[in-house]
């Protein structure tokens, strides 16, 4: 372990708390993002099947533990249009993982879906379905929404309040919950399940038998302390903002705690930051290959669209290589049609403060724009063995369990993490050799969940 990481984990003794010694790996597919490359000769389709394929059966060909796909409910817009120069577009998360399961045997398959936009039933029952038709693979990715931008799609609005999304999602995810516990024995009849809440009325008998792995695993993105305390008492695997050393250390320490409070065991949820890795043979090409990298993540276009989205204008007359704009936003706020990266912020006050740092650091638009939007929290760059070394320091201190790992290029991002990451860390004995199972839940070293104690016709409020 380096010094510098050895001084940082000696405080690291959560109470009860058991490193595995080991690291996985899962594939972030993204929806819409500014991340991912794809105007590269080298650029796949973000709809062809041929690109969910190929990069799913490298992942699996590498012994990650899951294939992710993001969600998009709706397209982000710029300047009151769908966005040109973002990724946008994505098929159906449950079909697209479905088809995958038909080409691969053992990686796990995860649908990011909302409960917001959802009901449970029917969800509860989607997500079984791929569950036995992977052979006991499948995982939902628990997230939440409640702007009424998004809720225009489903004639909704914003009939969810904000503070309310996290209290709706329980209820939901017990609801399904009890849905997949419905069996006294795997070959008995379900039982009747009952909930009438504020939201919803659900009563169903489910129509389904369990599957291979029990129910599908359960991974929740949030990050707020409404977030950690919904994770701790639902989530199997959290898919955390917190890559970096330190800051996962800090974050392990957080969830133990809050798992054990919610009647949990120190080790009962996963950890597994968002990452991308920019790797090469040395360390000057890694230098080399991240500048390439971020060349044509923030190309010319994409550096004035930014500002755009905070200025509320058009600037295409600005120079990209030129100072930021002198002129002021014609917003006060940004609005959540933007997408989360730029909902809320107070665009005069921003613009002002940037302005400012840019002539301080004598920045052009396209320099400041790279500044903002670089990965610096959850980019590993490095040579491979450098790059190994430092996920062996995460492994045996389990200041994580994991990695998700968002690919910069579409379908062959991941070529070099399976050819030369993923021999090194096994070389290091903290990456898998082999899958050891069929299933997501036993990949994960994933305990097969105890039935609800409760599981008669009788309503539950909520």
């Amino acid at each position: 372990m380096t010094q510098h990481n050895r001084a940082k984990s000696d405080a690291f003794t959560p109470d009860g708390f058991t490193p595995s010694g080991q690291i996985q790996f899962g594939i972030f597919f993204q929806g819409v993002n500014s991340g991912t490359i794809w105007k590269a000769e080298e650029s796949g389709s973000q709809t062809d099947f041929e690109s969910f394929r190929r990069i799913a059966q490298t992942a699996e060909r590498g012994l990650f533990a899951a294939f992710f796909l993001g969600e998009g409910l709706r397209l982000r817009e710029h300047l009151g249009r769908p966005h040109a120069l973002d990724v946008v577009g994505r098929p159906d998360a449950q079909t697209m993982l479905a088809a995958l399961a038909s080409v691969t045997k053992n990686i796990g398959l995860v649908a990011t879906q909302n409960t917001t936009y959802n009901d449970p039933a029917d969800l509860a029952h989607r997500l079984a379905s791929l569950d036995l038709i992977s052979g006991g693979r499948a995982a939902w990715n628990i997230v939440t929404t409640d702007n009424a931008w998004t809720g225009a799609n489903f004639r909704r609005g914003a009939y969810l309040d904000h503070a309310d999304r996290y209290k709706h999602a329980e209820a939901f995810v017990e609801t399904a919950k009890r849905i997949w516990d419905s069996w006294e024995t795997p070959d008995g009849p379900a039982r009747r399940v009952l909930h009438e809440g504020q939201h919803y009325t659900v009563d169903v008998t489910p129509r389904l038998p369990r599957s291979a792995q029990y129910r599908p695993v359960l991974f929740q993105a949030g990050d707020s302390p409404e977030g950690r305390d919904f994770a701790a008492r639902q989530a199997d695997v959290i898919f955390s903002a917190h890559p970096k050393f330190e800051a996962a250390v800090e974050f392990r320490k957080d969830l133990v705690a809050r798992s054990v409070a919610a009647g949990r065991g120190a080790n009962a949820v996963q950890i597994m930051p968002a990452s991308e890795f920019i790797l090469a043979s040395t360390a000057k090409e890694a230098a080399a290959k991240k500048e390439w990298v971020r060349s044509l993540q923030i190309g010319p276009q994409q550096a004035v669209a930014y500002l755009e989205q905070f200025w509320g204008r058009e600037l295409s007359e600005y120079d990209p290589d030129g100072p930021l704009p002198e002129i002021d936003p014609v917003v006060e706020e940004t609005s959540e049609t933007r997408g989360s990266g730029f909902h809320g912020a107070k665009a005069r006050q921003l613009t002002d403060q940037w302005r400012a740092e840019a002539k301080d650091k004598g920045l052009s638009i396209r320099q400041f724009v790279t500044s903002k939007t670089a990965r610096i929290d959850s980019t590993f760059t490095g040579s491979y063995s450098a790059v190994a070394d430092q996920l062996a320091d995460y492994a045996r201190v389990g200041a994580v369990d994991g990695f998700n790992i968002s690919p910069w290029l579409i379908p062959t991002g991941l070529d070099d993490i399976v050819n030369h990451l993923v021999p090194e860390l096994q070389a290091r004995g903290v990456y898998p050799t082999e899958y050891a199972g069929t299933t997501l839940r036993e990949n994960l070293g994933l305990e097969t969940p105890v039935r609800t104690a409760d599981q008669t016709a009788e309503t539950v409020r909520a």
